[in-house]
């Protein structure tokens, strides 16, 4: 072999290759020439990319889907009912939108033929028949609005457990189509329908009690129908304080009875622990949602109904002819954008409480640890279970491969809150 200097691929001299017999043994070392080590990676821009993150250090949890896996904050508390909705808009809107129709269907075909009736009646009935008549009609209207009501309340309990579904599958990166959604809300239809219908009860004995009132005061005199009055704004005012309270701290009650598969008694006492510390943010969030709602739902419909009854008067001034058809065009466009907005507006405020219910149980149970594990195994194909179960029934969180410094029940290390 000669001995001229060997070049690098880049053109610059190096040392002489060395002699197989230099090495020892007589055998060339493999380690003394070779390819250059590639250079160190850095970014398009030229900076090097960032150091890993030092060993043990806390990384936060994936987020596999519609809630990241830790407790939420305000922000997130607050928008993630309406990223339900358009996460999954066609199973969630339209359950909201079947509700809808299913109560303003059934209050119409009860209402309408009956005051047909009714009006046909007190036009054909002599004056000394038309007092009983009225007094008739308007007892019998107010039993027959109960068929309505009982509907509403059907459904409404049904819409709940639709999407306390969606949230609480949409956190695992689930998404469930209609009729899953409904398939297992229908498991738990009655608990949810006892719990509406107590709901129900309570507001009805509420104004019951302020009506009695005044009844009773005005027949004394009319004084006392003052001074009655007066006594039922003033308790009136005072149930409103009760019932936001006592409301804020049963609010959970829907999510328990759906996900931990609870009795109402059983459900109405596990909301009422979740919300112990929590109030005023409950009680926030539920407000601040239902006034975007409320302020939303008025931009949208109010400018059409003036928008349709000033164009009434200037196309036509005397209320004949065009005028009566443009208010029952605005008439019928009113209501289709109040059936939308109605839909729209139940399905955010029934997500809303199952996205506290979830934040709650993982700043107070570490339901995202279990959450985590739960992902993780079935993400590596091993069999789970439910991982939304009551914590009475799980094993300490510090069992098993994936232990935690804190078991359920006990409240989160002041780093993770």
């Amino acid at each position: 072999m000669s001995d001229h200097e060997w070049q690098a691929p880049g053109g610059s001299p190096q040392a002489s290759r060395p002699d197989a017999s230099s090495a020892p043994g007589g055998a060339a070392d493999p380690g003394a020439y070779g390819p250059p080590p590639p250079p160190p990676f850095t970014s398009p821009g030229g900076s090097p990319p960032p150091p890993p993150p030092p060993p043990g250090a806390w990384t936060p949890p994936p987020k596999p889907g519609l809630l990241p896996l830790r407790p939420l904050g305000f922000g997130t508390l607050l928008w993630a009912p309406f990223r339900t909705l358009r996460r999954n808009p066609a199973a969630t809107f339209g359950s909201g939108l079947v509700v809808q129709l299913v109560s303003a269907v059934a209050t119409a075909a009860v209402v309408v033929p009956f005051l047909a009736v009714a009006v046909t009646r007190l036009e054909n009935a002599t004056e000394a028949d038309a007092d009983a008549i009225l007094s008739g009609t308007v007892g019998g209207f107010l039993l027959l609005m109960l068929v309505p009501i009982a509907i509403s309340v059907v459904v409404s309990a049904f819409l709940q457990g639709v999407m306390v579904i969606e949230v609480a599958s949409g956190t695992l990166g689930d998404r469930l189509g209609f009729g899953a959604l409904w398939r297992r809300a229908a498991k738990r239809i009655w608990p949810l329908i006892g719990w509406t219908l107590l709901l129900g009860a309570a507001l009805l004995a509420a104004v019951a009690l302020l009506v009695l009132i005044v009844l009773l005061a005005g027949s004394i005199s009319p004084t006392g129908l003052a001074v009655g009055i007066g006594i039922a704004v003033l308790l009136g005012l005072g149930l409103v304080v009760l019932g936001a309270w006592v409301g804020v701290k049963l609010a959970l009650v829907p999510s328990v009875i759906v996900l931990e598969r609870a009795g109402i008694r059983t459900a109405m006492a596990r909301s009422w622990r979740l919300t112990d510390g929590f109030f005023w943010r409950t009680f926030g969030t539920l407000f601040l949602v239902a006034f975007i709602l409320n302020v939303a739902a008025n931009v949208v419909v109010q400018p059409v109904s003036l928008v349709g009854t000033l164009l009434a008067v200037i196309v036509d001034p005397t209320g004949t002819g065009s005028a009566l058809t443009i208010t029952i065009v605005t008439t019928v466009v009113t209501l289709i954008l109040s059936l939308l907005i109605g839909a729209i507006t139940a399905v955010v405020q029934a997500a809303l409480i199952a996205v506290i219910y979830i934040d709650l149980r993982m700043r107070k149970e570490g339901l995202d640890l279990e959450l985590e594990r739960h992902v993780e195994a079935r993400g590596a194909g091993l069999p789970v279970g439910d991982p939304y179960g009551p914590p009475a029934g799980r094993a300490p969180a510090g069992a098993g491969a994936h232990s935690s410094s804190f078991s359920p029940g006990s409240e989160r290390p002041a780093t993770w809150s």
